[in-house]
């Protein structure tokens, strides 16, 4: 089957170009021209990957970015923000709350189908039903609740294995203390934003051979919580 791919941008003109390039990829392609739309065909249908711009009418593209990636049935759809605001801020807010890549318009057909591929092959990477993630020596055991780290079994709280095991199976994405607080304790709980600190600082004492210079759980200053991690 051919992967599908939801373009959502409100200037049709654009939208149908974008659709032009895929579809002579061989991609399956549907398009939406506002939020609210995009959301009725996200709950229609699956897809692989979701074109999104973020200046859209009724619902901004930031909160369907946010929208997809706390719920866990899009846990293998990809984003990809494209959008004419090119400062680093909306770039680094866009991969904050969980975008796989960000283009800034004007942008070649070429440009946009290499950086479609490259998160396809991502996702698919991230998203695997395997059991076991083994990153350098950092070894989850997901059926079993194991983690062991130079063949070391490690003590984790049902709290940290979940926390580990989500930056663990998205390796090399940064994620906020919001993101984290939603995706593992649950949107429904309030906890207050340092306890994700507190885990972190937890789960390095651990699994880290020195957690002030952690080798597996990376921090970049400012953004958020990251493992890092060859593809």
């Amino acid at each position: 089957m051919n992967k599908k791919i939801l373009v959502v941008e409100d200037e049709n003109e654009i939208a149908q170009l974008i659709a032009y390039s895929l579809k002579k990829e061989n991609y399956d392609v549907v398009i939406a021209l506002d939020g609210e739309e995009a959301l009725k065909k996200l709950k229609e249908s699956f897809y692989n990957l979701v074109i999104l711009d973020l200046m859209l009418p009724k619902i901004h593209g930031m909160e369907i970015c946010k929208i997809i990636k706390n719920d866990s049935k899009f846990i293998s759809t990809g984003i990809i923000i494209v959008t004419a605001k090119g400062e680093e801020a909306d770039k680094i807010s866009g991969l904050e709350m969980g975008a796989d890549d960000y283009i800034t318009k004007p942008f070649s057909p070429r440009e946009l189908i290499a950086r479609v591929k490259a998160v396809m092959r991502r996702t698919k990477s991230e998203t695997s039903n395997k059991q076991i993630i083994k990153i350098k020596n950092l070894i989850i055991d997901k059926e079993k609740y194991l983690v062991t780290v130079n063949d070391q079994p490690k003590r984790l709280s049902a709290t940290e294995f979940k926390l580990l095991l989500y930056l663990a199976e998205r390796p090399n994405k940064i994620f906020n203390r919001d993101h984290l607080l939603d995706a593992v304790w649950g949107q429904d709980i309030y906890v207050d934003s340092r306890t994700v600190d507190v885990h972190i600082r937890r789960l390095r004492l651990k699994i880290e051979n020195d957690p002030d210079n952690p080798e597996y759980i990376k921090t970049l200053r400012g953004v958020g919580y990251f493992i890092e991690a060859q593809y």
